[in-house]
């Protein structure tokens, strides 16, 4: 599996299939329904953090691809197109509604399992459906967006991996729309262009990716990862205090309002887990053998080669275990788990 996921880490799956058509997975989830073994879905590998033990059922590679522009805005894109050339085809066409999420490694039917965001854009805000193969029944079925339970870093597929396989999803897009320019990182890097075009901002947020090592580039030695291993903690206002009072007494901060935030839904606040990492005494850089933290970004952990998947999953442990000492707030992992732990 290290050959097939970003972090290049992870054993051997017992068998492996490429589906480049609907028909090999159906007839994978078949054979693997018989045989009594388990199956799992991988595409890009960029979100994925496999076992040293492997995998003891058949992994299926998705390889469908397609992209189908329709007048009114929506496309449909087929599961194993890549993601980064797909949003790139719609800025191309003019469309508005994925420029954010520009530069995002993996492929399009990874992005509703687990409701890719950034730089202020979610896909959940465009998915009109979803094509998915339904595991139990074998039927073809499309599931209206509603009915995905989308949340943050979050939706149904996340939650249930084995009730569905995804073959395709349909975005509805803006023909000529205004890029969404709501994150304040990418407001400020924009500062000098008014009107900016979509391509102009989709290409600022893959520059300002790129300086996080947050894209896959073959000379970044921060390459070997899965992008943020952690997702920013929402707190209701009383965590909030909580948490601003103990990094107060804590001497992080001078006063509660020195503690980032940003306004969540349900007015909530959704705090920076890098800022978390950082001022619980895990600096960029820092290294335990062969894995580490990312020199651009707390939130990545980096494989550096020769390492093991037990060791960054240890020195994941180690910064939960830390910021929750500190601050009271056990953050959550964002990549998937392929096999045992």
């Amino acid at each position: 599996m290290a050959r097939l996921t970003s972090l290049g880490l992870g054993g051997p799956a017992r068998f492996l299939i490429e589906a480049g058509d609907e028909q090999t997975v159906i007839r994978s989830v078949l054979w693997a329904a018989g045989q009594r073994t388990p199956l799992v879905v991988l595409g890009g590998g960029s979100n994925v953090v496999a076992s040293d033990r492997g995998f003891d059922g058949l992994v299926l590679r998705m390889g469908l691809r397609g992209i189908a522009f329709q007048d009114d805005g929506t496309v449909y894109a087929a599961a194993g197109e890549p993601w980064d050339a797909f949003v790139e085809a719609t800025v191309a066409r003019g469309w508005a509604g994925l420029e954010c999420l520009a530069g995002i490694p993996g492929s399009v039917g990874a992005t509703p399992i687990q409701n890719v965001g950034a730089y202020g854009q979610e896909v959940a805000e465009t998915i009109r459906a979803v094509r998915a193969l339904d595991r139990t029944t074998r039927a073809i079925v499309t599931l209206a967006s509603t009915e995905c339970a989308f949340g943050y870093r979050d939706s149904f597929f996340r939650r249930h991996p084995e009730a569905y396989v995804v073959l395709g999803v349909t975005f509805a897009l803006r023909p000529g729309g205004a890029p969404t320019l709501r994150y304040r990182e990418l407001s400020e890097a924009l500062a000098g262009e008014p009107h900016p075009a979509l391509s102009t901002v989709s290409a600022t947020v893959r520059a300002l990716r790129r300086k996080k090592s947050m894209v896959i580039d073959a000379a970044d030695p921060n390459r070997r990862s899965v992008g943020s291993f952690f997702t920013n903690p929402v707190l209701d206002a009383a965590a909030f205090q909580a948490l601003a009072a103990r990094a107060v007494a804590a001497d992080v901060v001078k006063a509660a309002d020195d503690v980032p935030r940003f306004a969540a839904a349900d007015g909530q606040l959704k705090v920076p887990a890098a800022w978390l990492i950082e001022r619980a005494g895990f600096a960029r850089g820092t290294r335990r053998g062969p894995v580490g933290i990312s020199t651009a970004h707390a939130l990545a952990l980096v494989h550096h080669g020769g390492g093991t998947t037990a060791a960054l999953c240890a020195l994941a442990e180690e910064i939960r275990a830390g910021v929750e000492a500190r601050f009271g707030i056990r953050l959550t992992e964002e990549p998937i788990h392929l096999g045992p732990r």
